[in-house]
């Protein structure tokens, strides 16, 4: 059966503007480009000590499919979300199945019908997504712009207001500036949400992510962390305080309406939790390359091509689909993985080249690509 004409005019259109979408295939270039920042989605030891801890307790013979709250909430919830919330130095802590589900339940539940939203130019689509779901109106501030931000909530202060970033921005690899950001928050009593699914595993000695990090995190309404970057396995948690908890199980239907994760796949998140305690070795190597990666650019003459970026995420512009593309597929031919990002997935002038970078991403490595970008865009 044929494709209805307005839906195939709409991929005609992407087409057109060069920026059709297409899944990758698996290769063996330099990985540039995934989210797996310390490695632990290949991680053997990770692998192995899951399936050590189900066979050792037998959780696996207490799992069943269904949503939480009829079959599907086994014993390891409870015993991962205790550990996760005494890592996070948190009240409370709800696991749901991936960071979209996450932000959709969170945004499309708790704020209410005469509440505002206040969110950051540059949140993730999952985040938008959860806004349009929820009954309360929302706008958007300039990007770290906390003037800006200022005017909004002073425009609407006779309301539940809710502020909502990210710590690092998944395009731009940026971060807001946190302490100004939870002061003007305190000054005018409004409720801060954080995502933090590109700093997990990132930022502080055992990865614990920026907001613990800068000691912030107990001056947040809720932290939303998600797994698939940093710990490179499925899901997210909501931390916040017990109250919260009990609400998004009444009320967060993404949370509610769902089969709850396999016993496999919550012992899987539980390990990688309790590996990011003793891999500091590769948290440390991650700084390390970040730093590296930085200082290269700026030797090479690259940073104005740059966003500004303290992260493991490196964003150089290149204006133009088309332009970008080819860069890119330059930068895959010398056997580099680093995708380009298209419009209108940024907007129309800011496309990029995006580099992610990992622990396991020797020097060498980064020296080696920093210099091609160089010799490709400069030639």
């Amino acid at each position: 059966m044929k494709l209805p004409e307005n839906l195939n005019q709409k991929l005609e259109k992407r087409k057109e503007n060069n920026s059709i979408r297409k899944l990758p295939v698996f290769n063996n270039l330099v990985d540039l480009s995934s989210n797996d920042y310390i490695g632990f989605s290949k991680s053997e030891s990770i692998f192995k000590l899951t399936h050590a801890y189900l066979l050792e307790n037998e959780i696996f013979q207490n799992g069943a499919t269904g949503s939480r709250l009829i079959s599907g909430n086994h014993s390891l919830y409870q015993i991962s979300e205790n550990y996760i919330s005494q890592f996070h130095d948190a009240e409370s802590a709800l696991i749901f199945n991936s960071g979209y589900d996450a932000n959709v339940g969170f945004f499309s539940a708790v704020p209410q019908r005469n509440d505002i939203i206040l969110y950051d130019e540059l949140s993730h689509a999952s985040i938008r997504d959860g806004i349009s779901m929820s009954n309360a109106k929302s706008y958007k501030f300039n990007h770290n712009d906390f003037e800006d931000l200022e005017h909004l909530i002073l425009k609407f202060s006779k309301t539940n207001l809710y502020i909502v970033t990210e710590t690092v921005f998944s395009m731009d690899g940026d971060s807001p500036n946190l302490e100004e950001l939870v002061q003007l928050c305190e000054k005018h009593n409004c409720y801060l949400i954080v995502d933090e699914a590109h700093t997990l595993g990132v930022f502080g000695d055992k990865g614990e992510g920026l907001t613990q990090y800068l000691n912030l995190h107990n001056r947040i309404f809720a932290r939303i962390m998600t797994f698939g970057k940093g710990l490179g396995c499925h899901g997210a948690v909501v931390l916040g305080s017990p109250q919260l908890k009990e609400y998004l199980i009444n009320f967060a239907r993404s949370f509610i309406y769902t089969t709850g994760l396999s016993p496999h796949a919550v012992a899987t998140i539980l390990t990688a939790y309790q590996q990011l305690e003793i891999e500091t070795e590769a948290i440390e190597k991650l700084r390390q390359n970040i730093v590296f990666f930085n200082q290269q650019k700026n030797l090479l003459g690259l940073k104005p091509m740059f966003v500004r970026s303290k992260s493991a995420i490196q964003s150089a512009i290149v204006q133009g689909n088309e332009n970008v593309k080819k860069l890119a597929q330059q930068l895959q031919d010398k056997g580099f993985d680093v995708k380009p990002i298209l419009s209108p997935t940024v907007p129309e002038g800011q496309e990029r080249l995006r580099f992610c970078i990992h622990s396991y991403n020797s020097q060498d490595e980064i020296k080696q690509v920093l210099e091609l970008l160089h010799d490709l865009f400069f030639k």
